[in-house]
């Protein structure tokens, strides 16, 4: 278990992966932003926002002094080289997902029992690859460091991808996790809450604790303290109109349920902005205790 605490030592200047503004994707648009809060001294959230791969993702670092802004920033990073690597050597996103299916299948070949005959299958494999290959980037600079399994810089990792692009009709949403930062989801009149906290506090709840609960932030897994890590990755059908918000825990902690509900209802691509900075409002209203970051990305909308 790692204790997401943070240094009170001032960290280096920090600097955004993504700028906040409009990005449009093949599955629609998104916007994020990102603040330091009120107590923080340094920004350790960082959000990666790439056009070309429709992919979208959040980190939330930890790790002390610029250790949390190196471990999100690189995570973010790695898993986008990955996958644009596979681009690389396979000429285009498809011929690299079909690649990764052939493998799937001899490898599967010798198992009576293997099911993997879902198209996802592919895309699935390759971005856990991708978080695979993170988690390792990370663990190789910990180790530099001569921190020991289960201590040094790490991040959360949330994010979302769909590969096919081009909307509700071409393939669901693939998002994948490793820690708290979460995702939500937008559609009609349900706000629901997409992945699960990976914390020894989510931990307790689920077995039914209700008495002397641990701290809320101390994560079950993060990318790059352990050697291995088991990311959830889920593919959720999306429909026109679907709007998913990413964000680290500086908002949801900071923001309830229902509230973060209300203020996105008829949120637009021409409001996000808007929308954004208000959520970061109520949460240093709150406060502020913790860097604060919103990614909002609206499903088959320009």
């Amino acid at each position: 278990m790692h204790d997401d605490s943070r240094s009170g030592t001032p960290a280096p200047a920090w600097q955004p992966l993504s700028p906040s503004r409009v990005h449009r994707l093949p599955c629609g648009t998104a916007f994020g932003a990102t603040d330091v809060g009120l107590v923080r001294i340094g920004n350790e959230d960082n959000f990666l926002i790439d056009e070309a791969l429709g992919l979208v993702m959040v980190a939330d670092g930890m790790g002390g002094h610029d250790g949390g802004e190196i471990a999100s920033a690189g995570a973010l990073t790695a898993v986008l080289q990955f996958l644009q690597q596979a681009l690389r050597d396979h000429g285009d996103l498809t011929a690299a997902l079909a690649a990764r299916s052939q493998n799937t299948l001899v490898a599967g070949a010798a198992d009576p029992d293997a099911t993997w005959t879902d198209d996802t299958v592919p895309a699935i494999g390759i971005l856990y690859d991708a978080i695979e290959f993170a988690n390792q980037t990370l663990c190789a600079r910990n180790l530099l460091r001569q921190m020991a399994d289960g201590t040094g810089m790490g991040t959360t990792l949330t994010g979302c991808w769909q590969p096919a692009g081009g909307g509700a009709d071409n393939g669901p949403l693939i998002v994948f996790q490793v820690g708290d930062s979460r995702l939500y989801r937008l559609r009609g009149n349900e706000f629901v809450q997409l992945t699960r906290d990976q914390t020894l506090y989510q931990q307790a709840i689920d077995a039914g604790i209700l008495d002397e609960l641990p701290k809320r932030n101390v994560l079950l897994q993060a990318v790059g303290p352990y050697e291995h890590i088991k990311p959830v990755i889920e593919a959720h059908p999306v429909e026109a109109g679907d709007l998913f918000m990413l964000c680290s825990d500086g908002l949801y902690g900071s923001i309830a349920h229902a509230e973060m509900d209300s203020v996105l209802r008829g949120a637009t691509v021409d409001t996000a902005a808007a929308v954004c900075q208000r959520l970061i409002d109520m949460a240093k209203a709150d406060g502020g205790r913790d860097n604060i970051t919103v990614v909002l990305v609206f499903a088959g909308r320009e």
